[in-house]
């Protein structure tokens, strides 16, 4: 029995991620991916006990079916693991300068993420969704918000203020928030650990390379800088957003080819990347299998790709002063040795030698340090967001 057991919830813009979470021992009790909402082939996946389930949810399931799903089938067939959730955590990728650490929810809450949604329009409406399904489904337990912009509130007005008019800031609040720091405040713990490091004395660089992707600059546990920016949509190449570009091209698609405001948005946070690049597919596995059988497209994705993680991590020593180590997380950097090996010697400047045997013995769920004894240390560490989101929930809960 345990008594720290947390739901924790994700939700995407047509997809749905969970898992029920011991906050103590980050054991996962059960874990699974509703997918491919408002399709026919629309579905659901989990795992209990090491045993592997899946079925059909419909075309016409959406967040709220999908929670119902889990509360009417899964946590009923297991009624003894359902009395023991204490609360449901929900990640939320924006929170802009409103929430600065997890908050149990309240319709307060819920307003000020609705506040954010235009900076995040493809994770918070989801998220809002996730969260009004869930206290239908779980009225009598706490629900509780985690924000991944909520880390980075500790950078420094020269790293999250853009060169236009302050006013801009002062009155709109636009500015740099970045994403991606659950997992970034999950990694630089567990880094810490394996330099043996007390947190407060470690600086690293930590890479979260997924379908969205963002490096993060993390001194004494802090984040003092990060590529993404008002929105998720700035810095590195992703699966299919194209990262910094000069933003006059946005004027030039409009006034000189005709493309509407709606048919840019689209173009950049759905059309480019390694999608756009390549003209292949944006799923990172599919770019590497074209790497290796020659496909131009694809190499140019990858190269491209890689150049540009390889030149946020040199400028992110800057704030930094002294760097620890590199830690690669994420879809991408826990599992792509390819990848890591290439943005690894682009940085040779800095003596990066990476061992060939450790870098592909750390994938697939495998964490260890994957450069050579007498290199600079780059390691990968699987994150695991749900866990901190997990122990923010019985935190919160528990000092009410």
């Amino acid at each position: 029995m345990s008594d720290k057991l947390v739901l924790v919830l994700n939700c995407g813009s047509s997809s749905l991620k969970f898992a029920i979470i011991d906050a103590q021992s980050g054991d996962d009790k059960v874990s699974g991916l509703a997918e491919c909402f408002g399709l026919e082939d629309s579905r659901i996946k989990w795992k209990f006990n090491g045993g592997k389930n899946e079925a059909k949810l419909g075309a016409f399931t959406a967040h709220r079916e999908a929670v119902e799903f889990i509360v009417n089938n899964i946590l009923a067939e297991h009624p003894e693991l359902a009395a023991q959730i204490k609360a449901v955590g929900h990640r939320i990728v924006h929170g802009g300068e409103k929430f600065t650490h997890s908050v149990i929810v309240t319709p307060e809450v819920i307003q000020g993420i609705e506040d954010c949604a235009s900076l995040a329009p493809l994770h918070n409406p989801a998220h809002l969704i996730g969260i009004r399904a869930a206290i239908a489904s779980f009225p009598n337990l706490p629900q509780v918000t985690v924000f991944d912009t909520a880390f980075h509130q500790t950078m420094p007005e020269k790293a999250y203020i853009y060169a236009l008019p302050y006013k801009l800031y002062r009155e709109h609040s636009i500015r740099r928030y970045g994403m991606h720091g659950t997992s970034n405040l999950y990694i630089c713990r567990e880094a810490a650990k394996v330099l043996g490091k007390e947190i407060k004395d470690t600086n690293i660089i930590c890479a979260h390379l997924g379908n969205g992707a963002s490096v993060t600059a993390i001194k004494g546990g802090k984040s003092v800088d990060t590529s993404m920016g008002l929105t998720p949509l700035e810095g590195l190449v992703m699966g299919t957003r194209c990262g910094d570009l000069d933003p006059s091209i946005i004027f030039h698609l409009v006034k000189q080819l005709g493309y509407t405001l709606d048919e840019v948005n689209n173009l950049l946070n759905k059309q480019s990347g390694l999608l756009g690049i390549s003209e292949l597919t944006n799923d990172c596995r599919g770019i590497e299998e074209g790497y290796q059988d020659g496909h131009k497209g694809a190499t140019l994705a990858l190269d491209i790709f890689c150049y540009r993680l390889a030149k946020y991590i040199a400028s992110y020593t800057v704030p930094l002063g002294r760097l620890d180590a590199i830690i690669f997380t994420g879809g991408i950097g826990e599992n792509s040795d390819l990848i890591r090996e290439k943005v690894l010697n682009l940085l040779a400047i800095f003596n990066f030698k990476v061992d060939d045997n450790l870098n592909k013995a750390a994938r697939f769920g495998q964490q260890g340090i994957i450069t050579q004894k007498d290199s600079p240390i780059a390691m990968v560490i699987p994150t695991n967001e749900e866990w901190v989101i997990a122990e923010d929930a019985i935190k919160l809960i528990t000092a009410k």
